[in-house]
């Protein structure tokens, strides 16, 4: 299985910052996110994943907010590493294709190709208004300028043949100006001359990331994506969202295998699973029940004040995924179905999600049981892990889960390759120019 360290602030639990493991201000330290990679390819880990957004995020007395800049920090991780993917969150709203694709290439040059950009279309009116805008873009706006944007990206990648570069020094030739090209992209939301100004990456393209789950999100993805970082919080829906995707890869004239499902996974790991659940209240009692809930009434686009806490949610008050326009379709229908599932009470809903993901407090053995299961009744490809706290949730880890996950042979026990294509098993592209 493939297996991402998504750096959520201090944590993917909302109080980790009270919690006193590290200085709240470490989340604006390069430090604290080198430790974290180094941590990360200690335990041959594919990738480091960065979420972002445009905007500041929640209310900056509620903890520590915002995020340093993901392509900035990931540069500072990949030169203090030497195997591990860093994968790079950018908006297709508020960048312009060609200097993101510049962005996410050199990335991918200075880490010798281990670079990916996960591909999102940013949500919420915050970041609009930071952009010049009202108010963000409706839903089917928005993705069809995300397509536009990443066919321009993939056409700038492969701007340059591989083989462009001659460096003749006695005949004075650097490149083969033939193999380098010209895009001329015309299209509704952008025109695009090119040729990219640097050459091809190490990696022919840097892997393409995708993130959403909507109707249009996960056609962008099953036509371009090499991997997707989902949400499902049940093993059926994981399963039904793994043949989903590989059927409409299948639809665009993919190979299904050419395409990773990733599943977001939230852990809170003890050395048994009662010193994990104890880990879990006392951070859960530091947060405090009203936070919770407003976590999850805001995902689902409720009010509290309309939530019984101690009876099933109030369904007549619930709209259609596809209704959703200032939130992640991918958190709401997963938080609803877990709920129809189980039916959970709104409390209980509350305390099992934090990151918007599925939430698994145990042992290292329990929590390597849930991925092996997942992994091999074909609900994932792999996942992309948000411990509770960093760095000791990223420690735990590495340390006690990946050895478990090695013993029953469905995780490496070394880097086979150099590049995240070779961790992720993807094949190198070729230019579509060539």
């Amino acid at each position: 299985m493939s297996i991402g360290m998504n750096i959520l602030g201090l944590g993917g639990h909302s109080s980790a910052w009270r919690y006193a493991e590290v200085d709240p201000m470490s989340y604006i330290d390069i430090d604290y996110y080198r430790n974290i990679g180094r941590i990360s390819e200690r335990g041959t880990l594919d990738a480091i994943f960065l979420a972002d957004g445009p905007a500041l995020a929640g209310n900056p007395a509620g903890g520590p907010a915002g995020r340093l800049e993901p392509t900035l920090v990931l540069t500072a991780i990949a030169l203090a590493t030497e195997r591990i993917g860093v994968i790079a969150t950018a908006s297709t709203s508020y960048n312009s294709p060609y200097n993101l694709a510049r962005r996410i290439a050199s990335l991918d040059h200075i880490s010798g190709g281990r670079a990916a950009w996960n591909v999102v279309t940013t949500a919420g009116d915050a970041a609009a208004r930071n952009f010049g805008l009202t108010g963000a873009p409706i839903h089917d706006d928005r993705y069809g300028r995300a397509e536009e944007f990443v066919e321009i990206a993939v056409k700038l990648w492969d701007s340059w043949e591989d083989d462009a570069i001659i460096a003749d020094r006695e005949r004075g030739v650097f490149a083969d100006a033939a193999k380098v090209h010209s895009i001329d992209h015309v299209g509704t939301h952008f025109s695009v001359r090119g040729p990219m100004n640097i050459p091809r990456s190490p990696q022919g393209r840097p892997v393409l990331v995708q993130a959403g789950s909507s109707e249009q999100g996960k056609s962008l993805g099953a036509r371009h994506a090499d991997a997707i970082f989902t949400t499902q919080t049940t093993l059926e829906d994981g399963q039904a969202f793994y043949s989903e995707m590989r059927a409409r890869a299948a639809a665009f004239g993919r190979d299904p295998d050419s395409i990773k499902i990733m599943p977001g996974l939230s852990t809170v790991i003890g050395s048994t699973e009662a010193e994990a659940l104890a880990r879990q209240a006392e951070l859960d009692d530091i947060q405090g029940f009203e936070s919770q809930l407003s976590q999850m009434a805001q995902r689902l686009q409720l009010d509290p004040k309309d939530l019984d806490v101690d009876s099933e949610l109030p369904w007549h008050l619930i709209g259609e995924v596809g209704r959703v326009e200032n939130g992640s379709h991918g958190f709401f229908e997963a938080q609803i179905n877990l709920a129809r599932r189980e039916k959970l009470t709104v409390r209980q809903l509350s305390g099992r999600i934090r990151s918007g993901h599925r939430l698994v407090a145990g042992s290292p053995e329990q929590i390597a049981d849930t991925l092996e299961e997942w992994f091999r009744k074909g609900a994932a490809d792999g996942f992309n892990i948000m411990p509770d706290m960093f760095p000791s949730g990223a420690e735990i880890f590495v340390d006690h889960v990946v050895p478990e996950l090695r013993r029953r042979g469905v995780f490496r026990t070394e880097y086979t390759g150099t590049t995240l294509r070779d961790h992720l098993g993807l094949s190198r592209p070729a230019s579509q120019y060539a």
